[in-house]
């Protein structure tokens, strides 16, 4: 495991050192993590709570940590020698991977030491923001594909090589099915997806040599590239052949692949094409600048296509390419007593919930979910009673519940500095997630104009919250409205 200890913002040591000086670097502090409404995007999936673990555990500074530190930040040496001992003792409460997370919900909760809470925002929000972005665009890649299997294919565009084997990860909880990053295959175990490139077939003296060569190696894997030259011409032809030539010798071909030119119209022609040939079994797989609007447009026009390989558009979540998200301080406890925190803002989006919180789903009697429930952690509910759920601002817009489940969806992970959590397989988070997708009626999660789920906050969280945007109003302005 890499110590990424120094994977922080210069100012969130300063910060310690502040802290440290001051006395104060003991306070225990509550700090959320959660992203805000942005985009298209109606939903996240969640991922990179894996990492989050590895890097928490791995948390230490090393002598050449603290050297360079002394060096090139200028800081004295009794903060240094602090840091020599350095470990996190705090809790940390998250959201499974794969779990279907909403604005301004509390995907990651920690609760540790003031400088250790500052110290792990930036890489804790790098982590999650960047997986968490990537399976969601898988999520919504898979959504447009229907049955179809995806597969990622970004690597040589990521944005490096973290990006594309963390992406690569993050890809199949989002949905796809194998990923042609070798690398994160191994590492992940990923099932790997890939063929041949153009060059194989540039390679050879003609299209039909190169075809039957890799037939020849490949006999039980032969999915051919056949846009080289002409696809409808030389390409399916040369397939065809060379598929009735596997099928004399009790071969079965996989399919064909499609790289470039106007899928929808060539992959229906192909399959006509392959029909007739008597090949119905072989698939079609297409590539070439692929993301969920492309994909529904040419299901939209009827196109031929069993398999998709999504590259840069789904690595790099090209029309969206942050999360957003943001590590903000909502409780701080000041002499034995826990004051809850809150930021202000004349955005209203931007005024985050105060305080130590936990989050719910709530079911209906169908089993749908229903809606999310934020709540102060320490509230209490009656499941034997009716539940009444009220908007997040407008408190006269209110629903109740006589028939209804709750799941808290938050789960400790740290507790007291140790690891509580046993990490699931990527397999099973990727089971999970779909799992997930299920409880959702279709409109919550669709590609365009979805509808908004209900994210609502409890009488506690909202009393407290309104109480303390007025005492910050009242300070401000000398009690003058």
């Amino acid at each position: 495991m890499r110590n990424l200890t120094l994977m922080t913002d210069l100012y969130e040591l300063t910060m310690m050192n502040g802290y440290s000086a001051l006395g104060c670097a003991e306070k225990t502090a509550v700090f959320d993590l959660f992203f805000r409404q942005q985009g298209q995007i109606s939903y996240a999936v969640a991922a990179g709570l894996q990492q989050a673990i590895e890097y928490i555990n791995e948390l230490r500074f090393d002598d050449d940590d603290i050297e360079y530190l002394r060096e090139a930040a200028g800081f004295g040496d009794e903060f240094l020698d602090s840091l020599r001992t350095f470990r996190f003792t705090g809790d940390i409460f998250a959201v499974p991977e794969g779990t279907l997370v909403f604005p301004n919900e509390p995907i990651l909760v920690v609760r540790a030491p003031l400088s250790q809470a500052q110290l792990i925002e930036p890489a804790l929000l790098n982590i999650i923001n960047h997986q968490t972005l990537i399976a969601t665009k898988a999520s919504r890649v898979k959504k447009s594909a229907g049955k179809a299997v995806v597969s990622e294919f970004g690597l040589r565009r990521a944005q490096g090589p973290d990006a594309g084997i963390y992406g690569a990860r993050a890809s199949i909880i989002g949905g796809c099915g194998g990923t042609s990053n070798v690398l994160a295959g191994k590492m992940f175990d990923i099932p790997i997806k890939g063929t041949m490139a153009h060059s194989w077939i540039m390679s050879f003296p003609s299209e039909l040599e190169a075809f039957r060569k890799f037939a020849e190696i490949y006999p039980d894997n032969t999915l051919l590239l056949v846009d080289t030259y002409d696809t409808l011409r030389s390409g399916v032809p040369n397939a065809i052949k060379v598929f009735d030539e596997l099928k004399s010798r009790g071969k079965k071909p996989v399919g064909i692949r499609l790289d470039s030119g106007d899928l929808a119209y060539l992959s229906k022609k192909a399959r006509k094409m392959l029909d007739e040939a008597g090949h119905r079994d072989a698939i079609i797989f297409a590539s070439c600048d692929l993301d969920e609007y492309v994909i529904s447009s040419l299901n939209e026009q009827g196109a031929a296509i069993d398999a998709y390989g999504v590259g840069t558009r789904l690595i790099t979540s090209e029309n969206m390419p942050s999360l957003g998200g943001v590590f903000k301080l909502a409780e701080l406890t000041e002499n034995g007593v826990r004051v809850p925190k809150i930021k202000i803002s004349d955005t209203h989006e931007k005024i985050t919930n105060p305080g130590f919180k936990t989050l719910y789903r709530v079911y209906d009697g169908d089993g749908k979910a229903f809606a999310d429930l934020i709540a102060l952690a320490d509230e209490k509910f009656d499941p034997d009673a009716p539940l009444t759920l009220t908007h997040p601002t407008m408190r006269w817009k209110s629903t109740t519940l006589d028939r209804y489940a709750m799941r808290r969806l938050l789960v400790p992970v740290f507790e007291g500095g140790r690891q509580v959590y046993f990490t699931p397989t990527l397999s099973e988070s990727a089971e999970y997630a779909e799992k997930e997708k299920e409880t959702f009626w279709d409109e919550y999660t669709r590609n365009v104009n979805p509808e908004i789920y209900k994210v609502d906050l409890s009488d506690g969280l909202y009393e407290l919250k309104t109480r303390l945007i007025a005492e910050h109003t009242a300070e401000r302005t000398g009690g003058r409205l």
